[in-house]
């Protein structure tokens, strides 16, 4: 028998459809600080965990959903895709209008669509982007905290953006990311790097690639402050990730300020 997810609750059954179903795209946003990170964790308040609950809760079947990115604790999406399958018959608007009732603003369901049989959020997608916001001035600013990493100190942004150009490529992103097994490959091509002053002392990072590993853009985004403090030369990027060394790099930013803004599937 295929239960329902521990927080679905004691009126949903533990059913399977048998039904003919099709499969469903959602396009989610959340803030991620109340959250243990995307994926499911027994015990602990997931993303996928209150999302899967308020799925089963509307359609009274179980479903297994695929993700684009897992997310870590406390970073935010705003582009995160989702797919499910679902009875074919689904009204996708009774859904969405559903969803985002049980889930009070937290999670939302930005829209949701029929996809083709086979799409897969995950493995379809061919390009992720992420934006990092940094608030670079001297007092910190509380409406801001929980989505920004404050910065005191002033950043030299010219040499923080010609620290994106080693970047660009296919390169093994070893020295930026924690390696899942020793036999994994961390190669990502990356196609565009950039920073940008929003004004007001924000400062944001995007990054686009066809994926990243575990904690890629938190540690790049860490070396670049690095950088833009002085303890760290642009000139040297292009060594670090030469040198396939976690150390090389230097410490990771926090996560807060990291969101998964969208998620690119090509033609």
């Amino acid at each position: 028998m295929t239960l329902f997810s521990e927080q679905a609750g004691p009126e949903a059954p533990a059913a399977v459809t048998t039904e003919p179903v099709a499969r469903v795209r959602l396009l989610v946003a959340y803030l991620g600080a109340g959250f243990r990170g995307f994926a499911l964790q027994p015990g602990q308040r997931t993303v996928a965990g209150v999302l899967v609950a308020a799925l089963e809760r509307h359609l009274r079947h179980t479903v297994e959903m695929v993700c684009a990115g897992r997310t870590d604790a406390g970073v935010h999406a705003w582009g995160q895709v989702v797919t499910l399958d679902v009875r074919a018959g689904a009204d996708l608007r009774a859904l969405v209008r559903s969803l985002n009732r049980a889930l009070h603003g937290e999670v939302v369901v930005r829209a949701a669509a029929w996809a083709e049989p086979g799409f897969d959020a995950r493995h379809s997608a061919t390009s992720r982007r992420y934006r990092y916001s940094v608030l670079n001035r001297p007092v910190a600013d509380p409406f801001r905290a929980q989505v920004t990493w404050h910065v005191e100190r002033p950043l030299d942004l010219a040499a923080m953006r010609l620290a994106c150009d080693p970047l660009f490529g296919e390169h093994d992103f070893a020295s930026f990311c924690r390696r899942p097994a020793p036999e994994a490959s961390l190669v990502r091509r990356v196609g565009d790097a950039r920073w940008v002053d929003e004004g007001d002392g924000v400062l944001r990072f995007e990054i686009e690639a066809s994926s990243f590993c575990h904690q890629m853009v938190r540690s790049v985004v860490g070396m670049m402050v690095e950088v833009g403090k002085g303890k760290k030369r642009a000139g040297e990027v292009a060594g670090i990730i030469g040198a396939r060394d976690r150390s090389a790099a230097g410490g990771m930013a926090p996560p807060q300020g990291l969101c998964l803004w969208q998620v690119g599937y090509g033609g």
